[in-house]
C-alpha cells in the first residue's frame, strides 16, 4: 500500500501546510535575519520541490506498475492540497485574487464531488488533458505569484479559464458516459 508514489504523495500532503505557514508568516524570516524575500523564495522551492513529486508520482505508478487504489486517492488530493495552500496563502497575503480563488475551489470541490459520484457509477475518473494542462497552468501561475514576478496575475486568470474549461469537459464527459449507461 505505501509504495514509492504513495509516499511521494503523502509527502506533497506534509509539505502543503508547511508552504502555507512560510506563505503566511514572512515575519519569521525578518526576525531571524533574512530579508523578506527569503520567505518568497523559500515557499517556491517548497512548491517546486512538491510540484515535481507529482510528476514522479504518477510516472513511477505507471511505469513500474505501481498503481493503488490508495495512490487514486492520494494524488488529486495531495495536489488539491498542494495548489489550495498556495493559492489561499497567495490569496490572505494580498497576492492573488479573492475571485480568482474562489471560482478555483468551487470548481475543484464540484468536480471532486462529481468523481466520487462517477466511481459509485462505475464510470472512469482519469485525469484528461485539459486536467492536466488545468493543473500545469495553475503550478505556473503559483509560481509567479510566490516569486511576485510580472504577469502573475494574468498567469492566474488564464488558470482560472482553463480550470472553467477543464470543469466543464469534465462535466460535459461525465453527463455523455451517464446517457451511454442509461442513467439519467
Amino acid at each position: 500500500m505505501l509504495n514509492l508514489p504513495n509516499t511521494l504523495a503523502s509527502l506533497r500532503i506534509l509539505l502543503a501546510p508547511l508552504m502555507f505557514w512560510i506563505i503566511l508568516n514572512p515575519e519569521f524570516f525578518i526576525q531571524n535575519g533574512f530579508h523578506v524575500t527569503w520567505n518568497y523564495y523559500f515557499a517556491s522551492l517548497l512548491f517546486v520541490l512538491a510540484s515535481i513529486t507529482d510528476f514522479f508520482d504518477g510516472y513511477i505508478a505507471r511505469e513500474l506498475n505501481q498503481a493503488t487504489l490508495l495512490g487514486a486517492i492520494l494524488d488529486p488530493l495531495a495536489d488539491k492540497m498542494l495548489t489550495l495552500a498556495a493559492f489561499l496563502g497567495l490569496m490572505m497575503i494580498g497576492e492573488a485574487s479573492a475571485w480568482a480563488i474562489y471560482i478555483i475551489l468551487v470548481r475543484e470541490l464540484f468536480i471532486t464531488g462529481l468523481r466520487t459520484v462517477a466511481i459509485s457509477e462505475g464510470i472512469s475518473v482519469k485525469a484528461s488533458r485539459a486536467g492536466k494542462v488545468k493543473t500545469v497552468s495553475q503550478m505556473v501561475a503559483i509560481g509567479f505569484l510566490l516569486m511576485h514576478w510580472s504577469f502573475g496575475d494574468l498567469l492566474l486568470w488564464i488558470a482560472v479559464a482553463l480550470t472553467v474549461y477543464s470543469g466543464l469537459e469534465y462535466l460535459w464527459g461525465f453527463k455523455n458516459a451517464l446517457a451511454k449507461d442509461g442513467v439519467k
